[in-house]
């Protein structure tokens, strides 16, 4: 009872540290459910669990042949699949194990153990059992009741998942008393599907193994998946005898010579004769079965019948498919994986850091994960991520084989406040973090482009607005200067440079102006340069405006118009042509091409019909002055 108090005390101490993990698992819309799909991450159990080992290239056990010999018993034993729907329509016997999904606030009941030395919450209410086992078909194993004592006649499992805490409750040859309104059981485990927790060695579960039975059995959600190609994870059989246990089983049940042990993995071969055993059956369900016993195996964790493959009731399993798919395989299609074997064990991940740290807003900072041990061949893969918006990680990064660290880019963001968040990296169940700080970024400086229409005369200021993205705590300073454009400084607008100009603490723009000199020289709009520099207190972002003077002045075209005949005009009447048109020069409106607003064209027009007026008159007086 010690052992399993310690067991239990880290159990819950984990569950307060993971709740807001825990808290964001999906469940059911309602529950409790018989059947539904288990909650996210799957498969279940961490990534490097052994249920979730690939062992497809894991050397073979010296004595693989002799232990497939003691299995085909001097035949050919065929698989099977100890799963189903209904034994018939309708009926209360079923095929494989039923499931119950409850949530964590699930009422948890005692349960009195035959074996409670090696039961996890014997004595205390312990089992979320959902009251629907105790009347209800098809929520124990067999199918009846659990208020039908059938204790004599099978294993009477009942296997319940809470899918808020992502733990997993398993218990083997169970009844409910009615009298005594009271639960009973053969043995009881609890798993934190979180972690990797083995039983201790000696100790049996709620399977002879000592091992979970839930991740090993093929269910119909996993298998159906056409976005996948296996199940993800090594597969439960039974054999008629075994010998002793090896790693990851914690438990024996049987001493027959020339028999695997408990915890033994069994693989299916890549090739048989020159061929791929997994496509010997055309049902694309079985084939991802098939393939998980490829890449994943089977592991022997119950005495029964030889290569009976466990799996999930439920309704939608076709039998009429799957015996026959199974039967194409046989004992002799699989090899033994080395007894106890285990992959070489993933570098401990030593910690996690950051550098500046402190960062200053948009600026990068680096990351760097460090490990105990130099990483695999292969390398090791880190997971990484941020739990604040302030800054973002990639989603991992690699330590090169043979190298203990290995660094990352931290983007942060510029904000006007200071942030701090949490950096995580994972790696082999090990999470390591750190803070990381993200200082206020300092304010930026911009100008705003400005333009003025020169005037004929005098002078005229543009202004131009120099701004900060937000106020400072304290003041900024900078300094400005014009340059020549197409404009030239001296005629078209007066040059100024101010050096250690100012924007007081609070306040967020300042004004600066320059001097625009008027003219009545026919031109193009011209434009000048305003830049900042060398700032202080501040960065700068747009640091260069464009000032525009537009000018108000229309050019005239440089040479003549041909002269313009008006209706009923004779060729040879010279003067009159000239008088309307003729060798003066006509002001072009739209010159030199340039786009030209409406207020502007009328005023091109009344200019126009002003100079026309002036020649017209000009002939006229001419034209008397030479009169006889």
């Amino acid at each position: 009872m010690r052992r399993f108090a310690a067991r239990l005390l880290l159990a819950l101490g984990l569950s307060v540290a993971t709740a807001p993990t825990a808290l964001a698992q999906q469940c059911p819309p309602a529950v409790p459910v018989q059947g539904a799909p288990p909650p996210a991450p799957l498969p279940v159990f961490p990534a490097d669990n052994w249920w979730n080992t690939d062992i497809s290239t894991a050397p073979v056990d010296p004595s693989s042949a002799s232990y497939i010999a003691f299995i085909n018993n001097g035949g050919s034993r065929k698989l099977h699949p100890d799963f189903g729907g209904e034994e018939s329509s309708g009926s209360i016997a079923i095929y494989g194990f039923p499931y119950a999904v409850v949530d964590g606030a699930q009422a948890k009941k005692t349960v009195v153990f035959d074996y409670d030395g090696e039961s996890d919450g014997s004595g205390i209410p312990f089992y979320p059992i959902p009251a629907q086992a105790i009347t209800q078909a098809h929520w124990v194993e067999g199918g009846a009741p659990g208020n039908v004592d059938q204790r004599n006649d099978g294993d009477r499992h009942l296997l319940v998942i809470d899918c808020t805490n992502r733990y997993l409750y398993e218990l083997y040859n169970v009844w409910y008393s009615s009298t005594q309104q009271q639960w009973h059981a053969g043995s009881g485990a609890f798993f934190d599907m979180n972690r990797n927790d083995r039983r201790p060695d000696g100790w049996t579960s709620a399977d002879a193994a000592g091992l979970a039975i839930f991740p090993g059995l093929v269910r119909y959600d996993e298998a159906a998946n056409a976005a996948a190609s296996d199940l993800g994870h090594a597969l439960r059989v039974t054999v008629r005898a075994t010998n002793g246990y090896v790693y990851p089983a914690s438990h024996r049940a049987g001493s027959t010579n020339g028999a695997l042990p408990m915890g033994a993995r069994l693989r299916l071969k890549s090739s048989v004769n020159g061929s791929d055993p997994a496509l010997r059956t055309g049902d694309p369900l079985a084939r991802r079965i098939f393939r998980s016993m490829q890449k994943y195996g089977l592991i022997v964790a119950d005495n029964g019948s030889d290569m009976y493959i466990s799996g999930t009731f439920d309704l939608r399993w076709d039998n009429g498919v799957l015996n026959p798919a199974f039967s194409t395989l046989s004992a002799s299609d699989f090899e033994v994986i080395k007894l106890g074997w285990k992959p070489a064990a993933a570098p401990l991940l030593n910690a996690v850091s950051a550098s500046p740290n402190p960062v200053t807003g948009g600026q990068p900072s680096t990351g760097t994960v460090t490990l105990a041990a130099a990483a695999p061949t292969g390398g090791a893969t880190i997971a990484l991520s941020s739990a604040s918006s302030a800054f973002s990680v990639p989603a991992s990064v690699s330590v090169p084989a043979g190298a203990t660290s290995a660094n990352f880019t931290i983007s942060t963001v510029a904000s006007a406040t200071t942030a701090s968040g949490t950096l995580s990296a994972s790696h082999a169940g090990v999470i390591r973090t750190t803070v990381l700080t993200v200082d206020r970024a300092p304010p930026v400086l911009s100008i705003d482009d400005a333009a003025i229409t020169e005037g004929n005369s005098g002078t005229r200021s543009l202004v131009f607005t120099v701004r900060l993205s937000y106020a400072s705590a304290g003041t900024v300073r900078y300094d400005i200067a014009t340059a020549d454009g197409s404009a030239t400084a001296g005629s078209d607008y007066v040059a100024r440079s101010l050096s250690g100009e100012t924007i007081p603490a609070g306040q967020t723009s300042k004004s600066f102006a320059v001097t625009i000199n008027g003219d009545t020289r026919p031109e193009a709009n011209e434009t000048f340069i305003v830049r900042l520099s060398a700032p202080a207190g501040a960065s700068i972002g747009d640091g260069q405006a464009t000032g525009t003077i537009v000018t108000d002045e229309v050019p005239l075209m440089s040479r003549p118009l041909p002269p313009l005949r008006m209706p009923g005009q004779a060729p040879n009447d010279a003067p009159a042509a000239a008088g309307l048109i003729g060798n003066a020069s006509l002001v072009a409106c739209a010159w030199p091409f340039q786009p030209i607003r409406a207020v502007e064209f009328g005023q091109c027009l009344r200019k126009l019909a002003l100079h026309w007026r002036a020649v017209w008159r000009q002939r006229e007086t001419r034209t008397e002055t030479v009169a006889p």
